[in-house]
């Protein structure tokens, strides 16, 4: 079974090609540190092939979700240095993902501090939980030119810290409209200046946040997450064709250490179209997530169309899910009332298979 047979991603060895997606679930402590129920999750699908964290705060005012991680401070990493050696010591492997909302948030979760994005266009037709309730999403401020190297720097030394808190590498979280994807596409990016217009200029803010990351992990330990046809957060693209070929092409000049591709459906003949443009202009390793099943993630690899498959939910609600793919097992329901609530339901109380 291809998916569950090992392959280089980079320098790293992996056992299979099953990944744990990152997934937001709002379980560490009200500073935003992990605790021990977020060490315990990690642990039990640490079987993976690779181990995508939670998205992680690069800064302090990058708040969307209350008690999502964080990796700006020594208290943060000491917190992830935890679950960095329980995963290790159970024989997985962990990146993190490195993550700035932009517009996806509001001034409430921040102390005060305007939501910030490449232009000033708001999520529209949407809310967002604060402290004081469900807002509208606010209009968000266009970060200034000269203020965008600051932005960079945080990417940098979230990534240092996560060196320093003992992960094997790091993912940009370049999809799902939050603020590399507010950069990189057309529906959001307005901007006249070298940050927008053109592709390539669209797409600067992106790889100038992944040469941060380069320059502290190295290339093959480093990798992207876009999402170019995925319309949450009220995003959009005219081109994603032409978007996937740009950014594929560039990860391959920078030898990257992996692209996911985070699909809109996985198998539909326009998400295949994209991954095929991908692996034509990429030749690392090529992940797909969005939709995935058992049979349908074997078939995307053994068409070459992927590396490996991230799973999200699934991997969620089945913490042993490459032995459950093994073994051809049925699946646990997804808990969907317990997902951001808190607390051990819908998080780590999902059963394993007996041994």
């Amino acid at each position: 079974m291809h998916l569950l047979t090992p392959f280089q991603l980079g320098s790293l060895s992996v056992p299979n090609r099953v990944f744990l997606a990152a997934l937001t679930r709002t379980r560490c402590d009200a500073n935003n540190v992990p605790t021990d129920l977020v060490v315990q999750h990690y642990v039990q699908r640490a079987s993976g092939g690779l181990l995508f964290t939670d998205a992680t705060m690069v800064s302090p005012d990058s708040q969307a979700w209350l008690r999502q991680p964080s990796i700006h401070s020594p208290a943060h990493i000491a917190g992830w240095r935890r679950v960095t050696e329980a995963v290790h010591a159970a024989g997985g492997r962990i990146f993190m993902q490195l993550w700035h909302p932009g517009r996806a948030t509001h001034e409430e979760n921040n102390g005060g501090t305007q939501p910030v994005s490449s232009s000033d266009k708001p999520i529209r037709n949407d809310h967002i939980h604060t402290p004081k309730g469900r807002r509208p999403y606010p209009v968000p401020r266009p970060l200034r030119a000269e203020e965008i190297p600051l932005y960079i720097e945080h990417f940098r030394l979230a990534a240092e810290n996560a060196r320093a808190a003992g992960f094997d590498g790091v993912q940009l979280h370049g999809a799902h409209g939050y603020l590399i994807d507010q950069f990189l596409r057309d529906g959001v990016n307005d901007r006249t200046d070298a940050y927008g217009g053109s592709i390539a200029n669209r797409a600067r803010f992106l790889f100038e946040t992944i040469d941060a990351a380069i320059g502290i992990f190295g290339a093959d330990r480093v990798g992207v997450r876009i999402s170019p046809r995925v319309a949450f957060n009220d995003m959009v693209d005219s081109d994603p064709a032409g978007l996937v070929r740009h950014v594929a092409i560039e990860c391959q000049r920078r030898r990257l250490g992996h692209l996911e591709l985070r699909h809109d459906g996985g198998m539909t003949p326009e998400e295949v179209e994209l991954a095929k443009i991908a692996r034509a202009h990429f030749q690392g390793p090529l992940l797909r997530n969005g939709g995935f099943t058992r049979e349908t993630g074997e078939q995307a690899i053994a068409d070459g169309l992927a590396d490996a498959i991230v799973y999200g939910t699934a991997f969620l609600a089945n913490p042993d899910l490459p032995r459950r793919f093994l073994l051809n097992a049925p699946l646990n329901p997804l808990d969907d009332a317990h997902l951001y609530i808190g607390g051990a339901k819908g998080y780590t109380d999902y059963p394993a298979l007996p041994v």
